[in-house]
């Protein structure tokens, strides 16, 4: 069954619904003494629309999820069914193979066993979703007389109508927590699987790192799990060479474009510079490969470094740091613009000049939008993949030099999870251990950054 459908079919019968809720509610203002209801006949129909509409919508998730089960059991105890493999890899392939042909795709030399499922899986389909219709129109129906029944000149309906919009509300804002929730259950419940074949020790003391996907499972190597150089190659890229570079020129331009800019300077200047937040991380890559780290290879030739590496640290660093200029510049600029203007008038009148008051008095007050923009773009660095693999490797390097090769952890993540190992092998675990360490870092700097912000933020009025 489409999906379009049972939405369209829920809409319509909300919006029929909504006409004759509201109808009977003129019909009771209409045959009142004083004229009056308790509520407005706009919110007697939004009551009996939501109550038809809302039920046949969560009925549909429900029953697209079931019925795509029920059409594969029906499809494979049909007698078309009996000549295909018990399971594996060949079974599911006719299977999808089936499917995509009853939906009318063009398959280049189809099975024949593909071809003779197609039409036990076109009457599951239409069964199962003329079921479905046919529960939703029930469904509806009785909505519809619960809401009905309910309707009177003294019903209070802009408050039910209220309070489910307030629970709608309440469940949007719960979608981000239960996301981040099922995250981290994800993540430690892998993780917790990894460790059981890997010692924890070995994983975030160890200084060598070189998974064999194709290895024994059974009998791992603990030394090849060490991450610390993922560890170290992802704060020397992300939050060392990224941070020098775009923390000092983020901050100086969004003084300059608050303080010292003209204004039409400033038109056109900040929207220019937000515009590096929207470049693909494949052009920065490019970018990074082909041009920067050339340029510091040559650079390291001429200064008499022996042998430099194309793919750095530090071309990924750097490059990176511009990327995330923006994340710094935007928000250290409204913050600073936020400050009344009343304080720089007053430390102005006091005798400081600009650069006193630009230290003493506007940054001390935009600090919290500071360091939230400082935060965003250390987590914008630390979860890039695309620039570090074109212009600093994969290898796993644990060095303080800027020209050699080196990766990060999510570089790491990528490449584990994109094979075609076993999520059974501690080589495919180990992508989600790194991802848990990556997320209670996060975690940890967050609440370092609340801490400073609360420590050092002035309250003015």
């Amino acid at each position: 069954m489409s999906p379009v459908l049972p939405l369209l079919l829920a809409l319509g019968l909300g919006l029929a619904g909504w006409l004759v809720a509201r109808a009977r509610a003129w019909g009771f203002k209409r045959s009142a003494k004083d004229g009056r209801i308790a509520s407005l006949p706009t919110y007697h129909a939004w009551y009996a629309a939501l109550w038809i509409a809302v039920p046949v919508v969560l009925f549909y998730l429900l029953w697209d999820a079931v019925a795509g089960q029920l059409v594969i059991a029906h499809v494979l105890a049909s007698p078309e069914a009996q000549v295909l493999p018990d399971f594996g890899l060949r079974r599911d392939t006719i299977l999808n193979e089936a499917f995509a042909i009853a939906a009318g795709n063009d398959v280049r030399t189809p099975n024949p066993d593909a071809l003779a499922l197609a039409e036990p899986i076109r009457e599951a389909q239409s069964r199962y979703g003329m079921i479905g219709i046919v529960v939703s129109l029930l469904i509806a129906g009785a909505g519809a007389a619960w809401a009905f029944l309910r309707l009177k000149p003294d019903f209070t309906a802009r408050t039910r109508v209220e309070r489910l919009v307030l629970i709608g509300l309440l469940l949007a804002s719960l979608v981000a927590i239960l996301t981040t929730l099922g995250i981290f259950v994800t993540l430690v419940f892998e993780t917790v699987r990894f460790f059981g074949m890997v010692s924890p020790i070995d994983f975030l003391f160890g200084t060598q790192w070189n998974p064999d996907p194709m290895s024994n499972p059974d009998n791992p190597e603990g030394d090849r799990y060490g991450a610390i150089p993922l560890f170290w190659g992802t704060l020397f890229i992300g939050a060392i060479i990224a941070m020098i570079v775009a923390i000092p020129l983020g901050m100086m331009s969004a003084i300059y474009l608050t303080q010292y800019a003209p204004p039409k300077l400033r038109a056109w200047v900040k929207p220019a510079l937000e515009v590096l937040a929207g470049v693909p991380t494949v052009v920065y890559g490019y970018f990074a490969a082909l041009t920067i780290a050339p340029a510091i290879r040559d650079f390291g030739l001429s200064v008499g470094f022996a042998n430099p590496s194309s793919e750095s640290a530090l071309a990924a660093g750097l490059v990176m740091g511009v990327m995330i200029i923006p994340f710094v510049s935007s928000m250290a600029d409204d913050s600073i613009a936020a400050v009344p203007q009343a304080m720089r008038d007053g430390s102005l009148a006091m005798g400081a000049t600009t650069n006193e008051t630009i230290r003493r008095v506007l940054v001390p007050a935009a600090l919290p939008g500071i360091v939230g923009g400082v935060m965003l773009a250390i987590s914008r660095a630390i979860g890039e993949t695309m620039i570090v693999v074109m212009a600093a490797s994969t290898a796993a390097n644990l060095t303080a030099n800027p020209l050699e090769a080196m990766t990060t952890v999510t570089v790491q993540i990528v490449s584990l999870l994109t094979g075609e190992g076993s999520f059974d092998h501690p080589a495919t675990l180990a992508a989600f251990a790194l991802g848990f360490v990556l997320f209670m870092v996060t975690l940890v700097l967050n609440f370092i950054a609340l801490r400073v912000v609360k420590r050092f933020r002035e309250a003015y009025e």
